[in-house]
């Protein structure tokens, strides 16, 4: 008895020695795609959504918009795909709102395309996704944080869509926001990656993009 007593405890000291290494090899590949860059022309770019205040982008979202212009502008990809639905009692959703900032920027309409139903990621990609192939294109430049840029490529390649992720260098989340971020993304990575992006998605959502 006392032998498969020692037997579960080293087992389970076992299992969380993996689970912390796991954790640890997460945090360093979150960390280290947050650092990179892989901006490269593609048919499309997609902006990931964030909070809207009554019709004005927040400072996260404007920061991201601002790339995308940025990209556009310099004819890296000819559509601009705004994703994001509403939160209970929003009058707007983040891809509206989204789409107005681009085109005060001077981005025409015929270039916009608004995915207006996504709440969580995957969501927001897996329509941005749909909307890409009726158009028959399947490769992206992918707009968001950079501590967000490990999960989204994960997600794309779930999806099948070919993704370029260019983070935006303007994000207001920086310092300890920053490394709080990395944190809640290495936990939704490393669920991700054992139980599915998708399923992820559709059970619980582990990681709200601050706003």
């Amino acid at each position: 008895m006392i032998t498969l007593v020692r037997l579960s405890v080293k087992i389970t000291v076992a299992l969380f020695m993996i689970g912390l290494v796991y954790l640890g090899v997460t945090f360093v590949q979150v960390w280290a795609e947050s650092r990179r860059d892989d901006t490269q022309p593609a048919p499309a770019i997609v902006v990931f959504g964030a909070a809207q205040f009554d019709g004005r982008p927040s400072a996260v979202l404007k920061a991201r918009l601002d790339h995308a212009v940025d990209l556009y502008r310099r004819r890296l990809a000819p559509l601009v795909v705004v994703t994001g639905g509403n939160q209970p009692g929003d009058r707007f959703t983040e891809a509206t709102v989204s789409a107005d900032y681009l085109l005060s920027r001077g981005v025409p309409d015929s270039a916009v395309l608004r995915e207006v139903t996504g709440r969580s990621s995957w969501q927001s990609l897996s329509a941005a996704t749909v909307i890409l192939a009726g158009r028959d294109v399947n490769e992206a430049i992918l707009v968001s944080d950079r501590f967000h840029s490990l999960r989204i490529e994960a997600i794309a390649a779930e999806l099948g869509l070919m993704a370029h992720v260019s983070p935006t260098p303007t994000s207001p989340i920086v310092g300890w926001s920053e490394r709080r971020a990395i944190g809640r993304e290495t936990l939704a990575v490393a669920v991700g990656r054992v139980i599915g992006f998708r399923r992820q998605a559709n059970i619980q959502e582990v990681v709200r993009i601050p706003s």
